[in-house]
């Protein structure tokens, strides 16, 4: 028979040897050495900027910006405020990034499988090109395209003019667009719904394959939905056709719509930059597929963009997805040199902004509130499509 020693008897470990009253020690103190330093630094800095005189706060914001923007995707002009300003950077930004993600990830993927291409010159063709792009920093690429457009193409009076209502010079891309008019707001309203129907045709196409195994042109009838819905819309208004043209008034075009050379170069040297590491991201992910997979597909008598589409992609995206993600990010980021070819984004605009208020410190809080608030978004969408993509265990 067993006797159990009385707590009171055991001897008392010393709390410098108990490791759970040693971490609170720790974490208390640690805490400590934080606040301590984080009220160094937060009361120097308030003593040096009332030393000299420097406001702090927000309320800049409602101030005059004075000063103009070259690029604008809203109504802007040097009398609104620095609020707006701002407003228009981020827009900038957004613009950029969106359009970079979207053309870097359809390129990655088709220099990606084109690496894994039986044909010797594709396949060389895309190695040389990912490796030529991930080993040249994307500032130079960046110069080089900025210099390219401002070298390589002529001034206004000289502009090249390959198609009619087409302009290329130095000054960008400019062509002709249609006329402001009201149908093309419902028509683009029009585009939405005819998004929406096709993404619920597609699903209930899914889910009939499933439960029949019978197929139904989801895509095809979703994407004729796309062209018919906005088409009777614009028939429907009589079928505007008038076009602003881009003219030549002196020194500049006047007109139609002008894709600068600072946005050409900055999304150009983006998506090529990014998209080298996007292919190699793809390629990695469709390698990860077992061959047995693909012999499977074959033997049943899949031809070989039917394999890629419905065997190798949906098991590769898996793999694929999250690294997909911080290029994402990566290209977000990275769009902030666009200071050095003076596309004017939010860091720009915030230099521009911190350089005549002096409000450096909420300046600097702006630009990275703003690039987390990005960042963060392209994270929950890009995991919440990592999720659905995910396998579910039975």
């Amino acid at each position: 028979m067993t006797t159990k020693t009385p707590s009171s008897t055991l001897p008392k470990v010393p709390f410098w040897r108990d490791p759970v009253k040693r971490g609170i020690v720790f974490q208390v103190a640690a805490l400590l050495v934080v606040g301590f330093v984080s009220y160094y630094l937060f009361s120097n800095t308030q003593a040096n900027l009332a030393r000299q005189n420097i406001a702090t706060g927000f309320d800049f914001l409602a101030k005059e910006a004075a000063f103009e923007i070259g690029e604008s995707p809203i109504a802007y002009s040097a009398a609104d405020t620095y609020r707006k300003a701002l407003l228009v950077g981020a827009l900038n930004t957004i613009k950029v990034a969106f359009l970079g993600i979207i053309i870097t990830t359809i390129l990655g993927t088709i220099i990606g499988i084109a690496r894994l291409s039986h044909n010797w010159l594709v396949a060389k063709l895309s190695a040389w090109f990912i490796e030529l792009m991930q080993n040249i920093p994307v500032l130079l690429q960046l110069f080089f395209w900025y210099a390219l457009f401002y070298e390589a193409f002529p001034a206004p009076r000289q502009a090249l003019n390959p198609i009619p209502g087409v302009f290329l010079c130095n000054r960008g891309l400019i062509f002709g667009i249609p006329e402001a008019h009201a149908a093309h707001s419902l028509m683009a309203w029009a585009l939405l719904v005819a998004v929406a129907l096709w993404w619920g045709l597609a699903r209930w196409a899914h889910k009939r394959q499933d439960a029949t195994g019978k197929p139904f042109p989801a895509h095809r009838l979703g994407l004729l939905l796309c062209l018919l819905l906005p088409a009777l819309v614009w028939l429907g208004y009589g079928a505007p056709t008038a076009m602003d043209l881009p003219v030549l008034r002196g020194f500049n075009f006047i007109g139609g719509l002008t894709v600068s050379p600072e946005f050409a170069a900055l999304l150009i040297g983006l998506v090529l930059y990014t998209s080298a590491f996007v292919a190699e991201i793809v390629r990695a992910g469709i390698q990860s597929v077992s061959r047995g997979q693909v012999e499977a597909a074959m033997a049943i008598g899949l031809r070989p963009g039917q394999v890629l589409h419905l065997v190798i992609l949906p098991q590769a995206l898996r793999v694929i997805i999250p690294p997909l993600t911080s290029q994402m990010l990566n290209l977000t980021k990275n769009s902030s040199l666009a200071v050095a070819i003076g596309y004017p984004d939010f860091v720009a605009v915030a230099n521009t902004t911190i350089n005549q208020t002096g409000q450096a410190i909420e300046g600097v809080a702006l630009i990275m509130v703003v690039y987390l608030f990005f960042s963060l978004s392209t994270s929950v969408i890009m995991n919440w499509y990592n999720k659905k993509m995910a396998l579910v265990e039975r």
